[in-house]
């Protein structure tokens, strides 16, 4: 048996980035163990913002490992990530973690894969998790049509997820760099 963490959606706009995600655990494929769980969370002095989805423990590895790197590399969040990639093209890192973060600063958003993948998103939003790609073709259309700010639109992009994947629950949590 698994447990999964699920999705969250980040937006940029007027020069903050919010990164929403809910807070649903899923046991297997049909059992919610826990549906307050906090996947999005302030580290480096909150000046960095991180969430994730996927199986739950490789998310932890995952968000520690990235968490490390930040203390190494003095806070410098592009640099954190591209090395945290090289930990698994080097073949230090023994296997693929199951999980995704989205990493971001007052700068720079990123989404980090647990196979070694650092990809700049197209555009000021994007998501991972189950329900990623519902909240993040409704962030793109709120970003779009409306004139909302960031933390608004990530979580109403959260609140649609909710309505559509059975994955995602409307107990959401977003901060705001």
């Amino acid at each position: 048996m698994e447990f999964r963490g699920t999705t969250i959606c980040a937006v940029r706009r007027d020069g903050k980035i919010a990164v929403a995600g809910d807070g649903q655990v899923t046991l297997s494929e049909s059992v919610i163990f826990k549906s307050n769980a906090k996947k999005v969370k302030r580290i480096y002095d909150d000046k960095v913002v991180i969430g994730f989805a996927g199986s739950v423990a490789d998310a932890f590895t995952l968000s520690e490992k990235f968490e490390g790197m930040l203390q190494k590399y003095s806070g410098n969040l592009m640099r954190s990530a591209v090395e945290l990639a090289e930990l698994w093209r080097n073949d230090k890192v023994p296997r693929k973690l199951e999980a995704m973060l989205i990493v971001a600063d007052k700068d720079n958003l990123f989404i980090v894969s647990g196979s070694g993948d650092v990809i700049d998103p197209d555009g000021d939003a994007c998501a991972i998790g189950s329900g990623g790609n519902y909240a993040l073709a409704a962030a793109r259309a709120l970003l779009a049509e409306t004139d909302l700010p960031a933390d608004k639109i990530a979580y109403k992009a959260l609140k649609i997820a909710s309505e559509l994947c059975v994955f995602t629950n409307d107990n959401i949590v977003v901060e705001e760099v």
